[in-house]
């Protein structure tokens, strides 16, 4: 059974989860955002290391750089040049501030060493469409969402944040063949509450990898933009530490400050 718990960014999800019995009967489908993100943002009252046990990577999501085509740079390297020409003038749309879009930004903006203006939006479709309609020049989003609108000549793919190019988009090149060691993904994982029976959590994880493995399921999750990945319960737990590592830099280096 599902149990679409939302509200507070994903934070009520998680207390919840957090706070279940430990019998492998409740766990959590979460982001990248719930898991990383929030705990560096907010004040929450979980803990993703020490409340949840992981058991296993679901999938993989590459956010793609995006312009509208009246930007004059084809491809990343030129958007680096044309803000370095124009430093302050070039306006990257978010979903709002703190989000995975935004960080997307000031990933880029750190790593390139460049100077544009973070346009926050009230959730993502607003800042879409005014990259679309010229009043920004780019932004971050997942893959489905802009791909048919790129290959429609509406909005110009200039990169996409995996360590490489994505299996749904192979004519887009990865950002990171400009910019070495680039990474702006969304991923997502299945966790259960700490203190779960390591047979259980065994048990889950077999069953999460043969599923992820299987190829009409692991396709289905490329059409919709997403790379399949597994992972045993101690490399999801050390991905997380990673990715924590790296975004609590970039929220440093941004002087984004934490929401009590």
């Amino acid at each position: 059974m599902i149990d679409n718990r939302s509200g507070a960014g994903g934070i009520i999800a998680h207390e919840l989860a957090a706070k279940a019995a430990p019998d492998g009967y409740t766990l959590i489908f979460s982001t990248s955002a719930g898991l990383v993100i929030n705990p560096l943002l907010n004040k929450v009252p979980y803990d993703s290391f020490r409340d949840l046990a992981p058991i296993s990577l679901g999938s993989i999501n590459p956010q793609m750089l995006f312009s509208h085509p009246a930007v004059p740079a084809a491809n990343v390297q030129e958007l680096i040049a044309l803000a370095r020409a124009k430093p302050g003038q070039l306006n990257c749309a978010s979903a709002g501030t703190g989000t995975p879009n935004h960080l997307g930004c000031e990933l880029l903006k750190s790593t390139a060493k460049i100077d544009f203006v973070h346009v926050p939006y009230k959730g993502a479709t607003p800042g879409f469409m005014d990259v679309v309609a010229g009043q920004a020049q780019f932004m971050f989003n997942s893959i489905p969402a802009v791909l048919p609108l790129a290959r429609s000549g509406k909005i110009r793919a200039l990169g996409v944040g995996g360590p490489k190019r994505s299996m749904a988009a192979p004519e887009v090149p990865a950002i990171a063949e400009t910019l070495p060691g680039f990474e702006c993904v969304n991923w997502y994982a299945m966790l259960a509450p700490a203190k779960t029976p390591p047979a259980t959590i065994a048990k889950l994880n077999a069953e999460i990898v043969k599923m992820i493995a299987d190829p009409p399921f692991a396709q289905r999750l490329v059409d919709l933009g997403s790379e399949p990945q597994s992972s045993s319960p101690a490399e999801l737990r050390a991905y997380m530490r990673k990715e924590t590592e790296r975004w609590d830099r970039v929220i440093k280096a941004a002087g984004l400050k934490i929401e009590r």
